[in-house]
């Protein structure tokens, strides 16, 4: 008996050949389907793209700037590695093998820089971190709309002042003769104390008007945080009975930790940073044991005493410094939870 090829019709040759091409098509189908999806995809990305030019041009002005002024200025680095020389500039400057950072390190004044950095650092996570997620949390129960947008506006404004503006009102606010402090301490008929010159209550006075200054504009991230709460959770505890402190314990905060986290773990990142415009505005030499910090060492060898090398250097050596508790915090948490920059 003849056999009968795939299409019922004599198996020959000619047919088998047949045979084989319309199979080889059948085989090829899914790769040609996929590979007209993927183009047609990418035609409409660029179609996209296209109508979207306008959004890619206002995106050009701040991609130069970055790269401008971040990553440009990144060849600077190299000043802390030579013994720098303006006519020869950075390539042409001898190498010092790394002399720099062993005269940071063998400076005895940088246990100073480096305790009053850290403390400082730490006050201001300790008492300034949590600041604005209470406020958020307090005016999140605010029912008057009114009284809160004049909350937020009052404690939104430090944030728009610059700290020399700031440092001329604390100044004056904590002055013992022209002062409130100083007015109410002549009430009680007690004397009041000089806050500014004083090393006990300087530290104090940093924190508390670094709170002051930033825990209305820190408010922002929380509450849109909150404002995208299923409000459905609010209703589901409000028929089981629960009150307004058992929503926010077992409803906001809980939603608010990973916004708590990210920023928390960009606040470790930081913590070589001290607060710079803060204090070089307000502290003084009679502070500067309690007060003076690397950044502001920094400033003082690389602006006033044009030892540019050497606070590259000492710069360097702080960034260094951040980015390792930037990476370390984040390894940390996420060994612990879910949640993490990346």
């Amino acid at each position: 008996m003849q056999s009968l090829g795939g299409s019922g019709r004599p198996l020959t040759p000619a047919s088998a050949w047949q045979d084989a091409r319309e199979y080889a098509e059948v085989i090829a189908r899914p790769a040609r389907i996929q590979e007209a999806y993927e183009s047609a995809l990418r035609n409409e990305k660029w179609r996209r793209a296209k109508r979207m030019y306008a959004l890619y041009l206002l995106f050009l002005a701040p991609l130069v700037i970055l790269i401008i002024f971040r990553y440009v200025p990144i060849y600077g680095i190299g000043i802390a590695f030579v013994d720098y020389r303006y006519a020869k500039g950075i390539l042409g400057s001898p190498w010092n093998s790394f002399d720099h950072f062993r005269q940071l390190f063998e400076n005895p004044y940088f246990a100073r820089l480096f305790r009053n950095t850290v403390i400082i650092s730490v006050l201001k996570l300790v008492f300034g971190f949590p600041a604005p997620i209470i406020l958020a949390l307090i005016l999140n129960e605010v029912q008057s709309s009114s009284f809160k947008r004049t909350v937020q506006t009052i404690s939104y404004l430090p944030h728009f002042l610059s700290w020399v503006v700031l440092s001329g009102i604390i100044i004056e606010m904590l002055s013992p003769q022209r002062g409130i402090v100083g007015y109410v301490y002549t009430l009680l008929g007690m004397e009041a104390p000089v806050i500014m010159y004083s090393q006990g209550l300087f530290r104090p006075m940093l924190v508390v008007t670094a709170m002051w200054q930033g825990v209305g504009w820190g408010t922002i991230v929380y509450l849109a945080a909150i404002a995208g709460i299923n409000p459905e959770l609010y209703e589901s505890a409000t028929v089981d009975g629960a009150n307004r402190l058992q929503m926010a314990v077992r409803i906001t905060v809980p939603s608010l930790i990973p916004v708590i986290v990210v920023l928390f773990i960009l606040n470790i990142g930081g913590m070589m940073e001290a607060g710079f415009d803060q204090i070089l505005n307000l502290y003084n030499p009679l502070v500067f044991e309690v007060a003076d910090i690397i950044d502001t060492f920094v400033y003082r060898r690389g602006i006033l005493e044009r030892q540019y090398d050497y606070a590259t250097a000492v710069g360097l050596f702080k960034s260094v410094l951040n980015v390792g508790l930037l990476v370390g915090a984040n390894m940390i948490i996420r060994r612990f939870s879910e949640y993490g920059i990346w």
